[in-house]
């Protein structure tokens, strides 16, 4: 009997997925071996069947001189993550983005509180989720938008546009595709992204 309960107890080991843990940090919080760009978005350390993890994100703007004569603004952001290794911080994947060489308006942001680490699949991998726009334009138009997820050494992606409302009844804009990864992820994956999708594809705030 006790030989059963030990040989039950490795197949429940090995066959329930380990569950993830994340801790939301600070700016203050990133150890000084990271090196970084832009201001601070989040930062979060978790924990994955993987061991454990560091992820930054964050935007910058600037100016730059075209020619020497006119002034360009650029927009930019990043996302950076780190496995931890015995106190070693090993990169493993990184994000740019960016809208350049415009004298419109600019914009290179994550779309608010749509930050996240999840482990929809139940597999012990955590899933990370990043959203945001890019835009350079002068007019009411549509931005750029992209939902990326990375789950370990993989990449996801959900491309498209915002949706803007032109007059009192019409909107444009909106349409989005999933990348070939996407298309055959788990339908939890999808929901996923169309949910985050519907939820941020109003733009409200450029105009």
């Amino acid at each position: 009997m006790k030989k059963l309960y030990v040989a039950l107890l490795f197949f429940l080991t090995q066959c329930t997925p380990a569950s993830i843990s994340v801790i939301d940090l600070k700016q203050k919080d990133i150890p000084a071996a990271i090196k970084y760009k832009g201001d601070v978005e989040n930062v979060a350390k978790f924990t994955d069947k993987e061991g454990d993890h560091f992820v930054i994100t964050t935007t910058d703007e600037g100016v730059k001189k075209v020619d020497g004569e006119d002034d360009y603004r650029t927009a930019s952001l990043y996302a950076y993550c780190y496995n931890i290794n015995g106190g070693q911080y090993n990169p493993a994947w990184h994000l740019y983005d960016f809208a350049d060489d415009c004298q419109e308006d600019i914009e290179a942001v994550y779309k608010p509180n749509s930050f996240a680490i999840t482990d929809l699949d139940h597999n012990g991998v955590a899933e990370v989720w990043l959203m945001y726009i890019t835009a350079c334009k002068g007019d009411v138009s549509p931005s750029d938008m992209k939902i990326i997820m990375h789950e370990g050494n993989k990449k996801y992606a959900v491309r498209g546009t915002t949706r803007v409302r032109v007059n009192a009844t019409d909107y444009i804009g909106g349409e989005y595709s999933f990348d070939a990864a996407f298309k055959v992820a788990p339908d939890s994956f999808r929901k996923y992204a169309e949910n985050l999708w519907k939820k941020n594809v109003n733009e409200t705030h450029f105009y």
